[in-house]
């Protein structure tokens, strides 16, 4: 079972995705209204990258996420947010986002403490041919009592897709022998 926020977002983009402007299981950024997030909105962050690049960018974060990493976000590698050994787990939770096009969530731990969070991903379309485009919502399982003016990185535990996949899997094809597809 999910936190309240994350089943919230994953039905927000669920019912967007079966929307009209929806291409290859994606929805497309322009309908998602900001209002429909409500007091999440601080807690969300939008990244994008270009399929040549390694690292997603933060175009923009809530002011609770730029509070909690005690820094200003815009700009900022995705990675950076995360413990080194969380980055391989990261990045393959997006991959897995943008390819099978439907939500993951991360289950997290943040501080010394080890406080656990959710963080949900969910793709959208990337505005160009080779870009993705990802929304983040951090998901608190716990009133945080982190240390104030500290910057925060999250360890990523275990991440799993969720509901269907929106487009089918890639498959091999052959004709006479030749790999076609």
């Amino acid at each position: 079972m999910f936190h309240s926020d994350t089943e919230d977002l994953i039905k927000l983009w669920t019912s967007l995705r079966s929307g009209p402007e929806s291409r290859a299981g994606l929805p497309s950024r322009a309908s998602l209204h900001p209002e429909a997030l409500g007091p999440r909105l601080t807690r969300v962050f939008l990244a994008d990258r270009s399929q040549d690049e390694a690292d997603a960018r933060l175009r923009l974060a809530g002011d609770w996420l730029e509070a909690f990493h005690h820094r200003p976000l815009t700009g900022v590698a995705l990675s950076s947010l995360w413990r080194a050994r969380s980055h391989t787990m990261v990045a393959a939770a997006m991959r897995q986002a943008v390819r099978e096009a439907r939500p993951v969530v991360i289950v997290a731990a943040a501080g010394a403490a080890n406080a656990p969070i959710e963080v949900t991903l969910v793709p959208f379309q990337g505005g160009g041919q080779r870009r993705e485009l990802m929304l983040g919502l951090y998901a608190p399982m716990a009133t945080l009592t982190l240390p104030t003016g500290v910057a925060h990185q999250l360890a990523a535990r275990v991440f799993t897709a969720v509901g269907e996949a929106g487009r089918p899997r890639l498959a091999l094809a052959s004709l006479d022998g030749r790999r076609i597809a």
